[in-house]
């Protein structure tokens, strides 16, 4: 199934900033998302087909040595996962980006809060909208991270 066609945009709406910030910030967080997709389930594919191949590796000459160093690899995936975010960010970013073709189309289609403005009125908006929905989503990535450093940098219970 191919694309459909996209709707003709005037000239004027293109080259206006608000539509300029849209269409970058819409192709970032789509970036973004098809990356960290990507790398989610890579990560995850070679867990499971190490882990599905312990049981095969103890059959081998030198089955402790193989079977620790896959269980290494598999933490050590784990750990990358968990390090980087990538499923929590996928989700996140994917959502940030349908949120934005949301807005666009509400925006060509001048529906919901577009409704009856003229072409000015809705591209302030519109630069309104995307700049709030993209500093919201700004906050709470520096909210994680924050966070994440911080329980990483606190010493674990129980450890001396």
């Amino acid at each position: 199934m191919g694309e459909l066609p996209q709707p003709e945009v005037p000239e004027h709406i293109r080259k206006s900033p608000p539509w300029y910030r849209l269409e970058e910030q819409l192709g970032w967080y789509d970036s973004k998302s098809n990356y960290c997709q990507t790398r989610y389930k890579w990560l995850k594919f070679l867990q499971i087909a190490l882990g599905a191949s312990i049981p095969l590796l103890v059959y081998q000459v030198d089955a402790k040595a193989i079977t620790a160093a896959v269980g290494v690899i598999i933490a050590i995936l784990e750990a990358v996962q968990h390090l980087n975010q990538y499923s929590t960010l996928w989700v996140e970013y994917r959502s940030t980006a349908e949120y934005l073709k949301h807005e666009r189309w509400l925006f060509l289609a001048r529906s919901g809060e577009y409704r009856g403005l003229n072409d000015d009125e809705a591209l302030k908006l519109l630069a309104e909208q995307v700049e709030s929905h993209v500093s919201t989503q700004h906050t709470t990535w520096t909210q994680k991270i924050q966070s994440a450093v911080q329980r990483s940098s606190q010493p674990h219970a129980g450890v001396r």
